[in-house]
C-alpha cells in the first residue's frame, strides 16, 4: 500500500502545512501540484520543500515565475514538471503551469504544447508503470474546474481522462472534491493555504484507491 498525500495551492502561505502533515500521518511520498508562491519570489519554494521529510515531487502553478523550475530543481524535491519518475510499479508525470487564464498570469502555456507533452509523458509513462498518475496544476476542462463563470480547466488534460489512472490537481479553489471519469480519478486537492489536502491510499497491486480530503 501506497500512502501519498497530496496538496496545492499554499500561495507562500505555509502556516497550515505542518498540521495536514500531522493529519495525514505516516505517508511514503508528498505531492505538490503547484501554485507554491504568489507571484514569486521563487526561494519560497525551497521554504516549502524543507517541510518535507518524505520524497516530493512538485511542479509550478500559473501564479508560480517560470524561474521556480530552476530552484525546484536545486532543492530536495523532485521537478516533475514535463517529466516522468518511477516508485515502485507506479509511474508519475507532471504538468505544470495552467492552460491561459484571462488574467496573465505568469506561467501559462497553450493547449496544444500542453497535449504534445502529455502525449509524449503519458506513453512513456505506460512503459515505466502499470499504474499511471498525472500530476498537473490544471483540473480537467469540466471536471472540479468550476468557478462562477463557468468550467475553466483544461482540454489536454481532460484529453487524458481514460488514458491515466490518476489526477491530481489544484488551481480552481472553489471546486475541490474527488470525481471519477472514464475511469480516471480526479482529485481537485483545494487550497494547502487555507488547510485542504488530500490522502492517497494506493493498492499497486490491484489499483484499489481509497481518498480522504483533509481540512485542517
Amino acid at each position: 500500500m501506497m500512502r501519498i498525500l497530496a496538496m496545492s495551492d499554499a500561495h507562500g502561505n505555509f502556516t497550515r502545512i505542518p498540521a495536514i502533515l500531522e493529519r495525514a500521518g505516516d505517508v511514503d511520498l508528498i505531492l505538490v501540484a503547484g501554485d507554491i508562491t504568489n507571484f514569486g519570489p521563487d526561494e519560497k519554494a525551497l521554504e516549502m520543500m524543507g517541510m518535507f521529510d518524505k520524497p516530493t515531487l512538485a511542479i509550478p502553478g500559473n501564479c508560480d515565475l517560470q524561474s521556480i523550475c530552476n530552484l525546484l530543481d536545486e532543492s530536495k524535491a523532485i521537478n516533475l514538471h514535463e517529466r516522468l519518475w518511477t516508485m515502485e510499479n507506479v509511474a508519475f508525470i507532471g504538468m505544470g503551469g495552467s492552460n491561459p487564464t484571462p488574467f496573465n498570469t505568469p506561467y501559462e502555456i497553450e493547449e496544444e504544447e500542453i497535449a504534445a507533452t502529455l502525449e509524449k509523458l503519458t506513453a512513456e509513462g505506460r512503459q515505466k508503470g502499470d499504474y499511471l498518475i498525472l500530476l498537473s496544476h490544471s483540473p480537467p476542462y469540466c471536471t472540479l474546474d468550476r468557478i462562477e463563470a463557468g468550467n475553466v480547466g483544461c482540454k489536454a488534460v481532460a484529453d487524458m481522462l481514460g488514458k491515466v489512472d490518476l489526477i491530481v490537481c489544484g488551481h480552481i479553489h472553489e471546486d475541490k472534491g474527488v470525481m471519477e471519469v472514464a475511469g480516471t480519478t480526479v482529485v481537485n486537492t483545494g487550497m494547502a493555504s487555507e488547510g485542504s489536502a488530500a490522502l492517497i491510499e494506493l493498492d499497486e497491486k490491484s489499483g484499489k484507491l481509497d481518498i480522504e480530503m483533509l481540512q485542517v
